[in-house]
């Protein structure tokens, strides 16, 4: 089929768009653009695992929820509740399961006790980037997965965002090498504390707000938070003296919304359509905050007296590589969900490397 002909068949519905492109605005288009708008209003609740107005994420849910009063019209309202004003905050993915609240915000790791592949959708250590996340989700196959494995429980998710590359957390003390991570106690949460276990530590599961706390009275030697927005934020330039990078344990960390499958298949398509492209608009502004703030609040940290920011040594990376490597490959032959998961992303991973080796990373040695 030629490219005219091709072309002419998706706009008019002949011709199906991959899912990761049908999400973008294209699914249904010849049958929506045929209906007729309802003046049926919809009230929906949505609960989040971020405190009231968190920055980014928070903020992030609530410009979804204004884009799709604007965009509908007033038909799709949807307030939104911060973790612990609704429900606890972990426990928003049943509240939204159980119709509690149609729609959450969150990450798939925190799932990983109900549906043990779900932590893949987030990422996991030396996995896929920001860039390589969405390609992965929205036009490899990662996104039919993922709805494959929601439907099992009633739900159907939305990619929600993406930190970027995190830092690799706040220290005590120097890491020169990897018998420096032996007994050392670091809030770390989901596969990274797996492959930290790994390495002689000891994983330490902490709520944020918990955090400045735990390393000021010694209940820990270390944490991992997100970047140097928040982490500035959180004042861990305070109590700590050094910064390291890069955040192997999450290269990539994707967010989520999460939907009532029910109550998503009760709207009209039209107010379907205007959720999803909704969601994509907060994919990507998440991202770009996280990258315009991070880059903002590194230069704040390098003026801080004292502050040690620097790269963890190539050998304890190397080591590091090799002990996700197996803790990943053991997570996939227990379960043949995650083992397919974990395959798709694999193989996805296999094939982008090549290709941002002579383009993203040669622009950024050689260009930049």
């Amino acid at each position: 089929m030629d490219r005219r002909k091709i072309l002419k068949g998706i706009a008019a519905g002949t011709i199906a768009l991959p899912v990761g492109l049908r999400l973008l605005g294209g699914e249904g288009h010849a049958q929506t653009r045929a209906a007729t708008v309802s003046g049926e209003r919809f009230d929906w609740k949505m609960v989040t695992t971020w405190p009231p107005g968190f920055p980014i994420l928070g903020e992030g849910a609530q410009k979804l929820a204004d884009l799709c009063r604007d965009m509908s019209g007033g038909r799709l309202n949807i307030t939104v509740y911060g973790g612990g004003e609704l429900v606890p905050a972990l426990e928003a993915f049943d509240a939204v399961r159980q119709g509690a609240a149609e729609v959450g915000s969150g990450a798939a790791y925190y799932w990983s006790g109900k549906l043990p592949a779900a932590q893949f959708f987030a990422g996991f250590p030396f996995g896929l980037n920001a860039q390589q996340m969405n390609a992965w989700l929205l036009a490899g196959g990662g996104m039919e997965l993922w709805r494959e494995l929601y439907a099992t429980v009633g739900l159907l998710p939305f990619a929600g965002g993406n930190t970027g590359v995190q830092m690799g957390g706040w220290f005590n003390r120097e890491i020169n090498s990897v018998d420096d991570f032996r007994g050392l106690k670091m809030r770390m949460p989901g596969l990274g504390g797996r492959v930290l276990e790994r390495l002689g530590g000891t994983p330490v599961l902490l709520p944020g707000g918990e955090i400045y706390t735990g390393l000021e009275r010694g209940i820990l030697d270390a944490t991992e938070w997100v970047g140097p927005y928040h982490d500035y934020i959180m004042g861990f330039q305070e109590i700590a003296k050094y910064y390291y990078y890069p955040g192997w344990h999450e290269p990539g960390t994707n967010f989520e919304f999460f939907v009532n499958l029910e109550k998503y298949n009760a709207l009209p398509p039209d107010l379907r359509q205007i959720f999803a492209v909704c969601t994509q608009h907060i994919n990507m502004y998440t991202l770009s905050a996280f990258e315009a703030k991070n880059a903002e609040y590194l230069e704040k940290l390098k003026q801080v007296p004292g502050l040690s920011i620097r790269p963890y040594p190539p050998e304890v990376l190397e080591v590091a590589r090799r002990a996700a490597t197996e803790v990943m490959q053991e997570y996939a032959d227990s379960d043949p969900t995650t083992a397919r998961v974990y395959a798709s992303i694999r193989e996805f991973q296999r094939l982008a490397k090549p290709w941002s080796e002579i383009t993203e990373q040669w622009y950024y040695e050689g260009l930049s």
